[in-house]
């Protein structure tokens, strides 16, 4: 039994779950945001409670749960780079403490980009602005810009970093199913600026 790779997964996943989103909203609001909009726990369903701030430093502290969890991967177990990227990823998708319903993993995906590529970083956040300003989907933004990510990758970076990020875009197109299923059909909430 490796126990390097025990610990990866184990603190990897148990950052990744931290539900930042709805600690701060019982915090500050005194709501659940499970029965908010959409019911899930990231940054997007923050600002559904009209509170800006919260949605912000919802999103900050999601980006830097991700971000720290790959620095101490980096340092200390390097060879496990992909898989703790992966199991954060999943453990904020699918955490522990909430029965394993979380949020849809963006701000922690580009927390995890963030620490591999500043460039990966750059691509996602300028498309997913550019693709926001467009139409005002963040979910449609959302999957865009991941799919660029990848594309990006292809030309620019390693074959083993192609792979994750393909894998992690399939998984960003199974947590948006339901919303993918409503910009089909034309009833997906447009996010009001």
């Amino acid at each position: 039994m490796n126990i390097d790779l025990l610990i990866v997964i184990a603190y990897s996943y148990l950052f990744g779950s931290i539900p930042f989103g709805l600690i701060f909203t019982k915090l500050f609001l005194k709501k659940d945001l499970r029965n908010i909009g959409s019911g899930n726990i990231g940054a997007t369903n923050v600002l559904r409670t009209g509170n800006k701030l919260l949605a912000t430093i919802t999103l900050f502290f999601d980006v830097l749960k991700a971000y720290s969890t790959i620095y101490i991967t980096f340092n200390h177990f390097s060879e496990y780079i992909f898989l703790s990227g992966l199991v954060c990823f999943l453990g904020h998708i699918f955490p522990i403490w909430l029965n394993f319903k979380g949020g849809k993993g963006i701000a922690t995906y580009i927390g995890i980009i963030f620490s591999y590529s500043f460039e990966l970083a750059i691509v996602f956040c300028v498309t997913w602005l550019m693709i926001l300003l467009l139409f005002r989907y963040s979910s449609l933004s959302s999957i865009i810009s991941t799919f660029m990510v990848f594309l990006f990758s292809l030309f620019s970076l390693s074959t083993s970093m192609s792979v994750f990020l393909f894998i992690i875009f399939i998984i960003v197109i199974f947590t948006h199913k339901e919303n993918i299923y409503r910009l089909k059909n034309q009833t997906e909430d447009k996010v009001k600026f």
